[in-house]
């Protein structure tokens, strides 16, 4: 991966962190956190999109797919704070 991969990677989680923030909790989590939700969110939702069949691509899909999946990892911690 060359710079301007790292950048554009770096940049659509930051882009689904912050989307999924502000669909589940009313805000985002600042640069960094948002940039960590968005990159695990990524994971998440390309794990579930590949396995209900879907693919999503350029990049508009790779930020719709990072934000549904930072919006299920902020489900799913919500979840378990509660508990």
């Amino acid at each position: 991966m060359d710079i301007t991969g790292l950048i554009i990677f770096l940049l659509i989680g930051a882009v689904a962190g912050w989307l999924a923030g502000l669909l589940m909790k009313g805000g985002g989590f600042g640069l960094l956190g948002n940039i960590i939700v968005g990159i695990i969110g990524a994971v998440i939702g390309g794990f579930v999109f590949s396995l209900l069949g879907i693919s999503a691509g350029g990049l508009i899909g790779a930020i719709i797919t990072a934000t549904i999946g930072a919006v299920l990892l902020l489900f799913i911690v919500g979840l378990v704070k509660r508990a």
